[in-house]
């Protein structure tokens, strides 16, 4: 009897956040451990199918990186990353959009859909829903010097087609979509992940941006879990080195992402079972939530 208290107390508990998210959007960027465990993957359909149930609109966008990474070492092509950023050229370009927009993006489809959901796969390029222009990335010297960099067919979003994501969601479908951009030309370019969930839920003026990641959540200096932050201290751990790495892609998509208008941007362990209801419905959550 005791364990059945605790479920009814653990829907109490959940139900203001289901009446003020119902009719909102949420954009989660899926990716990391959670997209290789068997037991994960399942529980990440669940979640998302659970959500759409309740009047949530979700979209997914993907990442790929170790598939890609796999991938490439059995073509023998080695990858070289700038500030978190894969390097792209031509041949790597071909790789990365056959195992995201193939095998990746219809992996996620079709687990959405073995459990109930209504999911369809995108790639940027369908309905231009990614149009997309050369990304330079800044590399800063050790003198303070800055330097654009150009790393190939790496693109940044210049324009997101909701159209096409309001027709999905008004056919009760779930978006899941690869991050594969198309340039004015018809060149496909490779474009962040994160980046993408960014500029798709500014687009879409998502209430939350939730990036699921192989980490806690954004950590300090001395590398304790900080469960609420603003912009600024993202800004302000940036420069202390205490976000480093592929991390700062992410950070600094959810800045901009308050910055054009979500409401809320989460970062969580992915590797948790049913992280995104656990960040979400309950009071404490389990990641770093930003805000503005």
């Amino acid at each position: 009897m005791k364990q059945l208290i605790e479920k009814a107390n653990t829907l109490m508990e959940a139900l203001p956040y289901i009446r003020r998210f119902s009719g909102k959007t949420f954009v989660i960027k899926y990716g990391g451990h959670a997209m290789a465990d068997e037991k994960l993957k399942e529980s990440f359909a669940l979640d998302v199918v659970l959500l759409k149930s309740l009047g949530i609109n979700t979209v997914i966008v993907h990442g790929g990186g170790p598939q890609i990474n796999d991938t490439l070492k059995r073509y023998g092509i080695v990858s070289e990353f700038v500030r978190g950023m894969r390097v792209t050229d031509a041949e790597t370009m071909q790789v990365v959009e056959m195992v995201l927009a193939g095998q990746v993006n219809k992996e996620v489809v079709g687990y959405l859909n073995l459990h109930g959901g209504r999911a369809v796969g995108l790639s940027g390029k369908d309905g231009t829903l990614l149009q997309a222009k050369k990304l330079l990335q800044e590399v800063r010297g050790d003198d303070g010097t800055v330097e654009m960099l150009d790393i190939g067919y790496v693109g940044d979003v210049v324009k997101v087609n909701t159209d096409l994501i309001a027709t999905l969601e008004q056919g009760k479908y779930i978006p899941v979509i690869a991050p594969i951009g198309v340039g004015l030309d018809g060149e496909s370019y490779n474009i962040n992940a994160d980046l993408v969930a960014g500029r798709v839920a500014a687009a879409l003026n998502a209430e939350k941006l939730i990036l699921l990641t192989d980490i806690n959540g954004v950590k300090d200096k001395s590398g304790s879990l900080l469960a609420s932050i603003s912009v600024s201290d993202l800004h302000r751990l940036i420069e202390e080195d205490a976000i480093t790495g592929g991390m700062i892609p992410k950070v600094v998509c959810c800045a901009d992402a308050l910055r054009d208008g979500v409401k809320k941007a989460h970062i969580i362990d992915g590797r948790m079972p049913h992280a995104v209801l656990l960040e979400i419905f309950t009071d404490v959550g389990i990641g770093t939530e930003i805000t503005k």
